[in-house]
């Protein structure tokens, strides 16, 4: 059982997680749109997950206050997995709950309200921004991604009995469900594996709406067929890896 923020004496904390890679033109935007977002008197701490940048997204991040991480092996999961080592060392410990969102724009950071609320206030384990919940956000997905995240929300449904409708970025969870859990995928597969895992262990999940645009910059996943064609095999394959996993446990 994951235990209730609530319980605890001292506010809840936050940080918020912001992998990247080559995002010096969009960064700044999201960072000071992270900044305005902030309602909480709690202590945040907003950290950046650079994954091998040659640009100048390290010196935007410092300029608006954010702890930089580097992590110069590629992979999504890679730059997550440093930024919450990092997390994990702050000083007075880890936080409670942490936040993930994209560093190329296309999330609204003032979203994060309704993001991580439900889970501050220990109300659920996991909430996902969902993408395509409001037809203009639904728009703004490539195809590919739209058809992409149909295909693995399907998945999961039938093969976990988890109802979810995006594997949206935009993201929060508690601390104790991330170690419940223990997220280990460095490539494409980091988000449906915390979906995944969070509905094998029974972890309470809630999806809220999230508008979505077009990003700052070319994708470097669904912007081209070969990252399109790596992130999908990639998602499948962690999909099937555990399922098939679940039934030889219960075999």
């Amino acid at each position: 059982m994951i235990p209730d923020p609530q319980a605890c004496s001292t506010p809840p904390r936050l940080v918020v997680v912001i992998p990247a890679l080559n995002e010096e033109a969009s960064l700044g935007r999201v960072l000071a749109g992270v900044a305005a977002a902030q309602t909480d008197p709690a202590p945040v701490a907003v950290i950046v997950g650079d994954n091998g940048s040659t640009d100048g997204t390290c010196e935007v991040a410092r300029e608006h206050g954010a702890i930089v991480i580097h992590e110069p092996s590629r992979g999504y999961g890679a730059a997550c997995l440093a930024a919450l080592a990092a997390a994990r060392n702050l000083p007075g410990g880890p936080p409670d709950v942490v936040c993930f969102l994209d560093a190329d724009f296309s999330d609204y950071p003032e979203d994060m309200p309704s993001v991580i609320g439900p889970v501050l206030r220990g109300e659920v384990d996991l909430v996902i921004g969902s993408r395509t919940l409001l037809p203009a956000s639904r728009r703004a997905l490539l195809p590919q991604a739209r058809f992409g995240n149909w295909l693995a929300t399907f998945l999961i449904r039938h093969l976990f009995g988890a109802d979810y409708t995006d594997l949206g970025p935009f993201r929060a969870v508690s601390w104790a469900a991330l170690e419940a859990v223990g997220m280990e995928d460095r490539a494409f597969g980091w988000t449906v594996e915390l979906q995944v895992k969070a509905a094998q262990r029974d972890l309470r999940h809630r999806e809220v709406p999230v508008r979505y645009r077009e990003r700052i910059g070319t994708s470097k996943i669904t912007g081209t067929l070969l990252g399109s064609y790596r992130a999908g095999t990639t998602i499948l394959g962690t999909i099937a890896r555990y399922a098939l996993a679940d039934r030889f446990t219960r075999s």
